[in-house]
């Protein structure tokens, strides 16, 4: 477990959270101001099990809303995943199958421009996307390409490459501070896009933050390391046992990373507390998840996220609207990335596009009991694509070239022993076999074509 430090007593003064203010007056409510705002927080490589160190987050978010305890990307690479979140399509139907692919479909962020929405993005827009502005986005300060240094970043600010000085996230939370700012004084509804890098590679601190959590106890669940592999796909076996130094280095990265979310967390409380001042916390819909995990030596990985172990696939997701989270809860259904468009659609009163794979959340908050009981993932990576399958006991993986795996999930949550050669869950392999032969007949061909390959 991890032990946080108290949240702002390292902080230097210029990380400190904005004091919320109280709004001076009550708008007059017209059919735009009917429609909820949208904020999407979006942080890049964070893993599901890392909340704990961002208490405000989880005091304006995931405490006062829906925490999802399943959340998953139906794909673990950053530009896939981020285009099935803009599209609530399934990476094999979007196309963006890699990092370098570009996505042609439209987003959900096209439609709410064109619907009447003030549309903003500041952050990381998709790997594939060199930076500059997008027509759909009325504000936009986005990174230079796929990353951007953690320190004096160059930022595509309003279409033009400007040099910043100081810690990114703080930066651009002070342009995501303005956007909302800007959007209170527009007769519309705004959707805001906040996709920091944080806490992505290299994950540098923010200042006064270098010394944070240096009482960290060993991170070593059973499956670190991995000793016997013996029933694992041939691909595992390329990894060595992990030495005393890899070992050294996975805990001072999982250090970098959790500074850097502390820095986050600061920038999200600004945020909340921005939308508190301005009178419009309420009326906005906010959703925070991740687009992928991290490994941090489970089965032997690290420096990875896109493989189907729960490391690399579960992610932290929390929705709060007090329309529809009055009472806040935790919820154990299967969620996905693809279901962020169609849940916006919904509620901002848009009919779903025909060509969306993932489900409206807004039945599930309003107590709908009928759910998904598998969840499609997949991953096209050249080097060992594989299709899978999650339910709420089991994750059952094919791969184009190796062996299958099955993971009993209640009984073994490390997955740490392979059962799909066990003839007693010989019942649950055909059928989750069967359930992904239909999927690979229904591929387009230059995805299949990789599965054959």
């Amino acid at each position: 477990m991890i032990t946080p430090q108290p949240p702002t007593a390292e902080a230097p003064d210029s990380y400190l959270p904005l004091l919320a203010k109280q709004p001076t007056s009550t708008p007059t409510p017209s059919p735009e101001s009917l429609r909820p705002n949208i904020l999407l927080i979006v942080s890049d490589d964070q893993r599901y099990d890392t909340m704990e160190v961002m208490p405000r987050t989880n005091a304006w978010i995931f405490d006062q809303g829906v925490t999802f305890s399943r959340a998953y990307v139906t794909t673990a690479k950053c530009c896939p995943s981020r285009s099935s979140i803009l599209t609530g399509m399934l990476a094999h139907n979007h196309g963006v199958l890699v990092n370098a692919n570009p996505l042609s479909h439209t987003t959900f962020a096209q439609r709410f421009h064109e619907s009447g929405y003030y549309t903003g993005l500041v952050g990381k827009y998709l790997n594939s996307w060199d930076g500059s502005k997008r027509p759909e986005f009325d504000f936009w300060v986005a990174l230079q390409g796929e990353n951007s240094p953690y320190y004096d970043p160059q930022l595509y600010v309003q279409g033009k490459l400007t040099q910043e000085s100081g810690y990114i996230t703080s930066i651009l939370g002070e342009h995501a501070r303005t956007f909302i700012q800007t959007a209170h004084n527009q007769e519309k509804p705004f959707l805001l896009i906040f996709a920091p890098n944080a806490p992505h590679a290299p994950a540098l601190a923010a200042p006064g933050d270098e010394d944070l959590y240096g009482d960290l106890e060993p991170y070593q669940p059973a499956s670190f390391g991995e000793e016997d592999i013996s029933d694992k796909p041939d691909w595992v076996h390329d990894y060595p046992l992990l030495t005393k130094n890899e070992i050294g280095e996975i805990e001072r990265f999982r250090q970098k990373q959790l500074q850097t979310l502390h820095a986050l967390d600061l920038t999200v409380d600004s945020l909340m507390a921005e939308l508190s001042a301005t009178g419009e916390l309420d009326n906005t819909v906010v959703l925070y998840l991740s687009d992928n995990g991290y490994f941090w030596g489970e089965h032997r990985i690290s420096t990875e996220k896109d493989w189907a172990y729960e490391e690399g696939i579960h992610v932290p997701f929390a929705l709060r609207y007090p329309p529809l989270t009055a009472n806040p809860y935790v919820s154990d259904q299967l969620v996905a990335n693809i279901d962020i468009a169609p849940t916006f659609y919904e509620l901002a009163g848009m009919p779903i596009p025909d060509e969306v794979d993932g489900r409206s959340l807004v039945p599930l908050l309003e107590g709908e009991q009928e759910w998904r009981d598998k969840l499609l993932i997949e991953n096209w990576r050249q080097r060992e694509p594989y299709l899978a399958v999650r339910t709420q006991q089991y994750m059952y993986v094919e791969y184009a070239f190796d062996t299958t795996e099955l993971y009993d999930m209640v009984a073994d949550p490390y997955q740490l022993n392979n059962v799909a050669k066990n003839p007693d869950y010989a019942e649950v392999v055909a059928k989750l076999h069967e359930y992904l032969d239909g999927v690979r007949a229904d591929l387009p061909e230059r995805v299949a074509a990789r599965w054959q390959d």
